[in-house]
């Protein structure tokens, strides 16, 4: 007697996660932005944003991207995402939180250096976003110029004219990922272009191709 064995496969599908990433990040960079204006004052206020919309909101949307397999937006939400958690606990240790000592000991320009490291991470995910559509690709441009002014601010050089370059670069950054956002949730929700975000520019083209064993290299 014959046992047949039957396997079934079930697939489990998640929604693109890149809605709830940008709208994080778009909240975390407009209240920010509002101190580097001059708007507003002080960053007691922005520490949550940073932690909650900025840090975890991008978190989350790191861990369903990586369910789809997709090593950029894994990457650029993980990135950006332990990014303001860094930032928020750099500002609470400034603040006195985790005592005196330790506010006393805090030294901005390793920031600057924080900052450098990023605008390194930044171009070469540029470069990746020319790939995806153009709105992501010109969020990233801004976050390279947000990161410059940063940098040269926190180091003391030109610091009105670079924390200026910083301050406007933010906001722009919070005005295209809000687009990006409802772009994201329309398109998806009513099954057609609702909001356009622009088709990658098809400069790097995929090869998906499988590589050929070395002996056939070697033929």
């Amino acid at each position: 007697m014959e046992t047949q064995n039957s396997t079934t496969q079930i697939k489990i599908q998640t929604a693109d996660p890149s809605a709830i990433g940008l709208f994080g990040l778009a909240m975390v960079t407009l209240v920010a932005s509002s101190q580097k204006l001059g708007l507003t004052e002080g960053v007691s206020f922005i520490i949550p944003w940073a932690f909650f919309l900025g840090g975890l909101a991008q978190l989350f949307a790191c861990v369903q991207d990586a369910k789809h397999n997709n090593i950029f937006g894994t990457t650029a939400f993980g990135a950006f995402g332990l990014f303001w958690f860094g930032v928020g606990t750099s500002w609470l240790i400034q603040l006195g939180f985790f005592g005196e000592k330790l506010a006393e000991n805090a030294e901005p320009k390793q920031l600057g250096v924080a900052f450098i490291g990023y605008l390194i991470f930044s171009i070469f995910m540029t470069i990746g976003a020319m790939e995806t559509h153009k709105v992501l690709f010109l969020i990233f441009v801004c976050i390279d110029f947000l990161f410059i002014g940063l940098a040269l601010s926190t180091f003391g050089i030109f610091h009105d004219v670079t924390h200026l370059i910083a301050a406007i670069a933010e906001l722009m950054i919070s005005l295209l990922s809000f687009y990006g956002s409802a772009a994201i949730v329309l398109n998806t929700h009513f099954g057609q272009v609702v909001l356009p975000i622009g088709k990658p520019f098809g400069i790097f083209k995929k090869n998906n191709q499988p590589q050929p064993s070395s002996k056939q290299k070697i033929a």
